[in-house]
C-alpha cells in the first residue's frame, strides 16, 4: 500500500515539474512525462493594405415594382361573351381583352339614331317656316315671326340633345369591348365567359403591369444622405469623370446572389424623411427586357456614390465594433495581434473604406480571428479574398512581418503532431524514446 502511494506522489511531482518547465519556456527535466512543448504563435491570414482610389458605394435592400400598373374594369355592365387573352401574355394599349354581350347597347344606339333623325326633321321644318315668314315681311305679324324663330331654336336644341344621346350610345356600345389601358404583362382573368359584370365594379377583371423598365424601391437613412453631401462639398468624394460611372449608377444583386446584367439609374429620390424611422425612399429604374425582375422580388441595390481619392480597402469580415460603437480591426505588428480603432467613410462592395487608424503596408487579419485575441502571438500568412469576402488562396510561406516578439523567425507552417509538438512524421526525441 505504501509503495503504491509513493508511486502516485512521484507521478504528481513529475507532472508539476513538467508544467513549470513549460511555463518558463524550459525543457522538462529528465525523467518527466513526455508531452507537448511550449506553444508557438498562432498562424493567421492577413492582407497587406495599400492606399488606393476607391469606388464609394452603398448597398441597400429593395423591392421590385412595376413601372406602371393598371386594373382592368368594365365601364358598362353585361354578360362576358369572350376572354381574348392568356395569362402572362404581353398586351398593348388598346388590345381587346374582354367582349361583353352588346345586343342591348346596339338597340339603344338604334333608338338614339332614330331620335336624331326625328329632331333633324323638326329642325328643318322650323327653319323653313322662319324663312317663309321672313320673305312675307309685312304680311306676317311680328308675333308669328317671333314664335317661328323660338320654335326653330327649340328644334336645334332638341337635335343637339339627340346627337349627344347618340354619342353616348355609341360609347356604351364601344365599351362592350374591354381594352388594355396600358402595354404590359396581363394577369389571370378574374372572370370567365358567361359571368355578369357591372360598370365600375370593385373587382378588377385583370391587371396589366409594365415590367420594362422595372422599378426598384430602396430605403436609406437621412444620416447617410447628410454624410454624402458633406463629403461631396469637401471634395473627399468626387462625381464620376475619367471614364468612371457617374453618381446615380446602380447595380443589382438578386436573391440567389447573382449580379443583374444591366445597370440602372436613380429616377426619383424622395424629398420627405419618415418621422418614425428617419429614412427616405429612393426609386431606381432598370431595363428588364428579359423579365428577370418581377414585382415583389427582394434584391440588394448597390448605388455608386462617387470616387474616393484616398483610402484603404479593409474587408468587412475583418472589422468588428467595440462597446462604443467604433469600428476596430486586428493587425499583425511585431508578431503580436494589435487592435486599432478605424475611421471609415463608407463602403465599397464587401469592404470598408478606411481613412484613419492604419498606414501603408499594414497587415490586417482576415482569417483565424476566432483563434486569437488582442496581444496574442501570431504569424502572418498572406491570403486572397474573392468578391464575396471568402478566402480563396494562401501564400506558400509566412510574410516577412510574421516574427515572434523576440525577433526570432516565426514558427513554420508545417503541421505538428498533436501529442508531441514535433513536426509530423519526424523521429521521436531521446526523452520520448526512453
Amino acid at each position: 500500500m505504501k509503495q503504491r502511494t509513493l508511486k502516485a506522489v512521484s507521478v504528481v511531482i513529475c507532472s508539476l515539474a513538467f508544467a513549470v518547465a513549460n511555463a518558463q519556456g524550459q525543457e522538462p527535466p529528465a525523467g518527466a512525462m513526455p508531452g507537448m512543448g511550449a506553444a508557438g504563435p498562432t498562424q493567421v491570414g492577413v492582407i497587406t493594405l495599400q492606399s488606393e482610389t476607391t469606388n464609394v458605394t452603398t448597398e441597400l435592400p429593395g423591392r421590385v415594382s412595376a413601372s406602371q400598373t393598371a386594373d382592368v374594369r368594365p365601364q358598362v355592365g353585361g354578360i362576358v361573351k369572350a376572354v381574348a387573352f392568356q395569362a402572362g401574355q404581353q398586351v398593348k394599349a388598346g388590345d381587346v381583352l374582354f367582349e361583353l354581350d352588346d345586343a342591348s347597347y346596339q338597340a339603344q344606339l338604334d333608338v338614339q339614331s332614330a331620335a336624331v333623325q326625328k329632331m333633324e326633321a323638326a329642325q328643318s321644318s322650323a327653319q323653313a317656316k322662319v324663312e317663309r315668314f321672313t320673305q312675307l315681311g309685312a304680311n306676317v305679324s311680328q308675333s308669328d315671326l317671333l314664335d317661328a324663330q323660338v320654335a326653330l331654336a327649340q328644334a336645334k336644341a332638341d337635335t343637339a340633345s339627340a346627337e349627344a344621346n347618340l354619342k353616348s350610345a355609341q360609347l356604351n356600345l364601344s365599351f362592350t369591348k374591354v381594352t388594355a389601358p396600358i402595354s404590359g404583362i396581363i394577369s389571370e382573368p378574374a372572370v370567365t365567359q358567361g359571368a355578369l359584370v357591372t360598370a365600375a365594379q370593385a373587382t378588377a377583371l385583370a391587371t396589366v403591369r409594365s415590367l420594362d423598365p422595372a422599378y426598384v424601391d430602396v430605403v436609406d437613412t437621412s444620416a447617410n444622405l447628410l454624410n454624402l453631401r458633406r463629403q461631396l462639398q469637401s471634395g473627399a468624394v468626387q462625381n464620376g469623370g475619367d471614364g468612371r460611372p457617374p453618381v446615380g449608377t446602380v447595380s443589382l444583386i438578386l436573391e440567389n446572389g447573382e449580379h443583374y446584367a444591366q445597370a440602372g439609374t436613380i429616377t426619383s429620390p424622395d424629398v420627405v424623411v419618415s418621422e418614425s424611422t428617419s429614412t427616405f425612399s429612393i426609386r431606381t429604374s432598370f431595363p428588364n427586357t428579359q423579365r428577370v425582375l418581377l414585382p415583389g422580388m427582394f434584391v440588394h441595390a448597390v448605388l455608386d456614390l462617387g470616387i474616393k481619392q484616398q483610402g484603404f480597402i479593409v474587408p468587412q469580415r475583418a472589422v468588428t465594433f467595440n462597446a462604443a460603437g467604433e469600428p476596430t480591426a486586428l493587425f499583425v505588428e511585431g508578431g503580436k495581434a494589435v487592435s486599432h480603432v478605424l475611421t471609415t467613410s463608407g463602403a465599397s462592395g464587401n469592404n470598408w473604406i478606411v481613412t484613419k487608424g492604419i498606414g501603408e503596408g499594414a497587415q490586417v487579419i482576415v482569417d483565424g480571428l476566432q483563434k486569437i485575441r488582442e496581444g496574442a502571438d501570431v504569424s502572418a500568412l498572406e491570403v486572397t479574398l474573392d468578391a464575396y469576402g471568402v478566402v480563396v488562396e494562401t501564400s506558400a510561406a509566412p510574410s516577412a512581418d510574421a516574427s515572434t516578439p523576440g525577433g526570432a523567425p516565426a514558427a513554420s507552417a508545417a503541421p505538428t503532431d498533436s501529442a508531441s509538438g514535433a513536426p509530423a512524421g519526424s523521429a521521436p526525441s531521446a526523452s520520448q524514446g526512453e
